[in-house]
């Protein structure tokens, strides 16, 4: 079955065919942006302009709602000034309680309210003591508002406060105003409560052209629903309809056309929700025509393609089948001619490119290769003179401290230290570990003729290691640091451990230096390994030009020669010391019989 397709299929799949089809979508893809563009833009057009005729039908409906508002403002204003309210209730304020048949004289005055205010269910008129005047009964205003809402009342100085829903009448809207006392230097008197039917604030009849279809909410400032004419929806939804930006919002799996509009009386949201489909009715007669000319566009283009691929892949096609040798990165010139100009200058041209790249590829592969050989030169000449440097430091304190007889000794181990580093056949660039802990050894010695008893160390290691092949000076920066930053800052005896051991992959080795100096903290530790992760260590004063150093040549040697890139982690604690874990592949192996322990 296969051998029978693969024919038919290199045949269907020629450069004329393949223009033709990428022509085609080419042609498939214009049509398709120009329509998604056009529908996309007449859409916008008519939602915007819905939304321009809704906010204008928000606008209105808010200021019908802000005219009953401001009306019931007017008439409890009225009430609030009213001499014999005020004189009532200055009395109270003076200690002379109203009497009962004072009190009987009040529904005149208040019921102007409930005459000329649709919708007031009560006036309630309380004294500055919360004790209420009217109705005639002995209710507490704390009974029916809570105290930071008659806080709030007393220090808007007269002003209503809606507070939206009552709680204890949910099919009420609860209002509240302090009375000011005019005689009185404007000072609070007392308090007049109004409760009004929430159906005041529901819209019976359609903002909009939509009709039955429109939503109108109307939410206070705690996101309760005040009014609306679609239950199913929950204050949950409504509270992330006021929060949202999107002219467009999802409620129930149907798209919405959002308008907002904010009361300056209230401060109360009115939101409409017009159904998306309502307003794009007409769209879909723009649509059958973007389809319609789509079609009719593709086959012309089709048509026209297939000719204008055949004139060009007629000649081109011979070409082709030339540079088929160029099949798996082998780049061959050509020596097939033709008579067509156009072709032979392609012929040539071709030709004069697969020797340029050839060329280019064995520079560039050439380069690479400088490139890489400089930059692990450059990071072993740069911590020879850093090693030395410390080193040579250490001799300055030892000539201090030590007399001319004790310093023999380590002057042929600073000698076998020197030329370890910079002479004679260890000078190139990998060493066994043998060598590399014989060296750190010698380092170990000279530290301890200059820090005395203060300083020992041990060297943990198995014979199976000693071939394992490393690059140079890869461990004595880590045992230097130790030294500068971890005993000679403690006070007290410091100790280092060197070990070697088998990691849990078999094909890599762990070595491990560790101390009990002074270790560092946190915030210390986290700045150093963030700095070895982006290859930027803060300073070396604070973490050390070996841990940088080091930890570039590990990805570099490792990466390069073997394959398999080195790690390095680092532990510390404050005061309790740091441990410094590195992980290299294990070049080559040995016995795995005795092992070899150094302790000094």
């Amino acid at each position: 079955m296969i051998e029978v397709w693969l024919p038919r299929i290199s045949k269907i799949n020629t450069l004329r065919n393949q223009m033709l089809f990428g022509f085609l979508l080419v042609m498939i893809i214009i049509l398709t942006v120009v329509g998604i563009v056009t529908f996309d833009s007449v859409s916008t057009l008519l939602k915007n302009k819905a939304e321009i005729h809704i906010q204008q039908t928000a606008i209105q409906a808010n200021g019908r709602l802000e005219g009953i508002l401001e009306q019931i403002d007017s008439l409890t204003t009225v009430v609030s000034t009213n001499p014999y309210v005020q004189s009532l209730l200055l009395n109270e304020l003076n200690g002379k309680p109203a009497t009962f048949s004072e009190r009987q004289a009040l529904p005149p005055i208040v019921n102007i309210v409930q005459t000329y205010a649709h919708g007031v269910k009560s006036v309630e008129i309380y004294s500055y003591e919360r004790k209420r005047l009217y109705p005639l009964d002995e209710a507490k205003l704390e009974d029916r508002v809570s105290n930071d809402r008659i806080d709030q009342a007393t220090h808007e100085k007269g002003g209503i406060i809606w507070f939206g829903i009552d709680p204890l009448d949910k099919e009420s809207v609860l209002a509240i105003r302090r009375i000011s006392l005019m005689d009185n230097n404007f000072s609070p008197g007392g308090y007049l409560l109004v409760r009004i039917n929430r159906n005041v604030f529901t819209f019976q009849e359609p903002l909009s052209g939509e009709g039955e279809q429109e939503t109108t909410l109307l939410l206070g400032n705690d996101g309760q629903i005040i009014a609306s004419n679609d239950h199913t929806i929950s204050e949950a939804d409504a509270a992330e309809l006021i929060i949202s930006d999107n002219q467009t919002v999802d409620i129930n799996d149907k798209p919405y056309i959002l308008v907002r509009q904010r009361s300056k009386v209230t401060e109360w949201t009115l939101l409409i929700l017009t159904p998306l489909s309502a307003i794009t009715k007409g769209i879909s007669v723009l649509r059958t025509a973007i389809f319609v000319s789509a079609g009719i566009g593709t086959l012309l283009f089709v048509f026209l393609s297939l000719l204008l691929s055949t004139m060009i892949t007629r000649p081109v096609f011979k070409l082709i089948k030339t540079m088929r040798s160029a099949r798996l990165g082998v780049l061959k010139p050509t020596d097939i001619v033709t008579s067509t100009i156009e072709i032979n200058e392609l012929n040539r041209t071709y030709n004069q490119m697969v020797g340029n790249i050839n060329d280019l590829i064995n520079l560039v592969y050439e380069k690479e290769l400088l490139q890489s050989r400089t930059e692990l030169k450059a990071l072993q000449a740069q911590i020879n003179p850093h090693f030395l440097f410390n080193t040579l430091e250490a001799l300055y304190w030892s000539l201090q401290e030590k007399e001319e007889d004790e310093l023999a000794e380590f002057v042929v181990a600073m000698s076998d230290l020197f030329r370890y580093t910079i002479m004679g056949p260890n000078k190139e660039e990998w060493v066994t570990l043998r060598d590399e802990l014989e060296h750190i050894e010698r380092y170990l010695l000279i530290m301890k003729m200059r820090l005395g008893e203060r300083l020992t160390w041990q060297i943990v290691t198995s014979e199976e290691f000693d071939t394992v092949k490393l690059p140079k000076l890869l461990i004595q920066p880590f045992v230097e640091n130790a030294i500068a930053h971890g005993v000679e800052k403690k006070i007290g005896q410091g100790a280092i451990t060197v070990s070697v051991t088998r990691s849990d992959n078999e094909e890599e080795l762990k070595i491990t230096i560790e101390d009990n100096g002074a270790g560092m903290d946190e915030v210390t530790l986290r700045t150093i390994v963030d700095g070895l992760e982006n290859g930027q260590v803060p300073s070396v004063k604070k973490s050390g030009l070996g841990i940088d150093n080091v930890h570039r040549r590990v990805k570099l040697y490792f990466e390069e020669e073997v394959g398999m890139p080195g790690r390095i982690a680092i532990r510390s604690w404050k005061g309790k010391g740091t441990s410094i874990c590195m992980t290299i592949p294990a070049v080559t192996g040995g016995s795995y019989e005795n092992s070899n322990d150094y302790d000094r």
